[in-house]
């Protein structure tokens, strides 16, 4: 008695005969032979599979068809995955966010890559969701293979997988929310950028100091602090926890609009956003320190905090 199997599909056909041949080719160490037929019908390409030679496994025929069917079953969840899970979201993407250009689709295409994890290392927390998909995608064929012996992928995917294709949706609504908070961020770098230029420097040279506390302490280029005259009412030595005082250290810089900005930060890290937006609006104006005294009386006072 043979078992015969047949899948159909659009998209990626050579792509899974390929995998499906190196993973049967695995069987054939059990003296298992499975031949293939490829037949191209009305739009689609069949692929047709026939166990033709149990051979001397130690499983019965029954077990044969079964692990047959897990063979197909990871194959396809794997080539669902990593293949039609970017066509799938880049229609997600057309027909839901079509008053978007084509150049702002394909940014929003690429944001939602990243929450799907596709080309982000394994230790990313978007490694975790990927497994998710995985694991429900391979469960959804697993089911539907127990009883049926015809597959047609892209019909599966439609009616099958519809957890699935929300989690897409759910992707692409999240890329379109960051594109849009970026590109207001961008507009609003651009304008800061316009009122520096616009207005005459009210300092030559800004020093800014990352204090221990985490509030920031400007000085001038002779080192002295710098009045509270230039601030205008900005307060950024108060030590308020709720005060953000990123903001409030570029809305002090964009008012002295200084030509020659020097960050004493040790770690970039520890103030990385606002680090970003002051080269973004300053751009060539910003320098980074690479040690000085400033910076290495910074230190001494950390360290002598954390003996205390």
């Amino acid at each position: 008695m043979q078992a015969s199997f047949s899948i159909g599909a659009r998209e990626n056909i050579e792509l899974l005969r390929s995998k499906l041949d190196t993973e049967f080719a695995l069987l054939q160490n059990d003296g298992i032979k499975i031949d293939c037929e490829q037949t191209p019908t009305g739009g689609l390409t069949f692929l047709g599979y026939n166990i033709a030679d149990y051979g001397n496994s130690s499983y019965s025929e029954e077990e044969t068809r079964v692990i047959f069917k897990h063979y197909i079953a990871n194959v396809v969840s794997d080539v669902i995955l990593n293949n039609w899970e970017k066509i799938l979201l880049l229609d997600i993407i057309k027909q839901n966010y079509y008053y978007f250009t084509l150049d702002e689709q394909h940014m929003i295409y690429q944001i939602a890559l990243k929450h799907l994890n596709h080309g982000v290392e394994s230790t990313d927390d978007t490694f975790v969701d990927y497994l998710g998909r995985k694991s429900l995608i391979l469960q959804k064929l697993l089911e539907y293979l127990h009883a049926n012996d015809n597959l047609i992928i892209e019909g599966f995917i439609k009616f099958r997988l519809k957890d699935y294709l929300q989690e897409l949706y759910t992707a692409a609504d999240k890329a379109v929310d960051d594109f849009m908070l970026e590109k207001e961020y961008k507009e609003f770098i651009k304008l800061l950028k316009y009122f520096v230029e616009i207005q005459e420097p009210r300092l030559e040279v800004v020093q800014v100091l990352l204090q221990p506390t985490g509030c920031f302490k400007l000085l001038d280029g002779n080192n002295k602090n710098i009045s509270s005259d230039y601030l205008d009412g900005f307060l950024i030595e108060t030590g308020d926890p709720e005060i953000n005082y990123e903001d409030l250290l570029i809305s002090a810089l964009i008012t002295i609009a200084p030509t020659m900005i020097i960050l004493h930060f040790p770690d970039h890290r520890q103030c990385l956003r606002a680090t970003d937006t002051i080269k973004s609006v300053f751009g060539d104006r910003v320098k980074h320190c690479n040690g000085c005294r400033l910076c290495k009386s910074r230190r001494l006072m950390e360290q002598n905090k954390e003996k205390k």
